[in-house]
């Protein structure tokens, strides 16, 4: 029991005695003991609030210095953990340089096994190397001599190169000709193109097609008086360029020719007719040598619309006259190759 508990008890039992049996010069004593209790009970309070000071502080402490205890162990921990790593290490260094030991003492007593061992991987290592070191210069030859395989190509690509680029030249040169000439017969037939008359360039030739409304007559071979006049305009320009050869091509349709006369059988002779009918206008009075133009008939079988229509019949009779600029210059140079 507290002692504070104590002396308030001890006070009220004396109050009631005194107040009950004794005289009230005892009682005065008794008041004078009980505020000595009184006294010594506030003592001995302040003793107790300094006591639950000091135990707060001391449990602090005792907090603090069990934190520093765990730090301490786990500080024990990782030194014993260090220490057993360096005893392994020890051990396995301690182990390694008996073995060390060992073999040094194998070898200074000669281990003539090991050596000729040894001797033989050497020996075959440098055989190894000879083969390889033979090798390589039989390499390096072949090298060589590819090298000079690939210098021969070389000087082959660029002579090939060269004629190359004179070919190109000189088939510009061709297509430049070629569209002056086209150039030139447009100009001549100005009046016509567009009226049964058409200039194209096709292949490195140029193509001057006529209709057959603008030569013939159906069934005919005779050329009216305006298909002559185009073929004179047309003649003024191959008189003007004498390199350019001549071919004349008839066309047919596909309707069987049948006059009721002999002089042509079928529509082959009539295309031929057509053909060289066109020649002799061409050279009538011209200077054009006849050894240019060829005349030849290609019947029905060539046909520009495969149709079986009047409109496509219409189309295919027609005469062609193909002229084809002077190419010996390219195939005397393609003949090099």
């Amino acid at each position: 029991m507290n002692r504070s508990v104590f002396y308030i008890l001890g006070f009220f039992t004396l109050v009631f005695f005194s107040v009950s049996c004794v005289s009230g010069k005892k009682f005065s004593s008794l008041q004078d003991t009980s505020k000595q209790f009184m006294n010594e009970r506030d003592a001995f309070k302040t003793d107790n609030i300094g006591l639950e000071m000091q135990n707060k502080e001391l449990k602090a402490k005792l907090a603090s210095l069990e934190k520093e205890l765990g730090t301490v162990e786990q500080d024990i921990t990782s030194a014993q953990n260090g220490r057993d790593k360096a005893v392994d290490d020890y051990n396995r260094i301690s182990s390694k340089y008996t073995e060390l030991q060992n073999a040094q003492e194998d070898l200074i007593k000669g281990n003539v096994k090991e050596t000729q061992k040894l001797l033989a991987e050497l020996q075959a290592a440098q055989a190894n190397l000879q083969k390889k070191e033979d090798l390589l210069r039989q390499l390096e030859q072949n090298l060589d001599t590819k090298k000079s395989s690939l210098d021969e190509l070389t000087f082959e690509l660029e002579k090939r190169n060269a004629r190359l680029a004179e070919l190109e030249k000189i088939l510009d040169a061709q297509k430049k000709i070629v569209q002056d000439l086209k150039s030139k017969v447009s100009e001549a037939l100005l009046g016509f193109e567009n009226n049964g008359l058409t200039v194209t360039m096709k292949n490195g030739k140029v193509y001057v097609s006529l209709d057959e409304k603008l030569l013939f007559k159906s069934a005919s071979w005779d050329i009216d008086a305006n298909g002559k006049n185009a073929l004179k305009k047309l003649a003024g320009v191959l008189e003007k360029n004498p390199d350019i050869q001549v071919s004349i091509e008839g066309h047919t349709d596909n309707v069987p020719y049948n006059p009721g006369n002999s002089q042509l059988k079928d529509n082959w002779d009539l295309s031929v007719k057509r053909a060289t009918t066109v020649i002799r206008v061409l050279l009538e009075g011209s200077k054009i040598d006849a050894s240019r133009l060829t005349a030849a008939g290609r019947s029905q079988y060539l046909p520009v619309d495969d149709h079986n229509t009047n409109e496509a019949r219409q189309k295919n009779r027609r005469t062609e006259i193909i002229l084809t600029p002077d190419l010996t210059e390219l195939y005397r140079l393609i003949d090099k190759y």
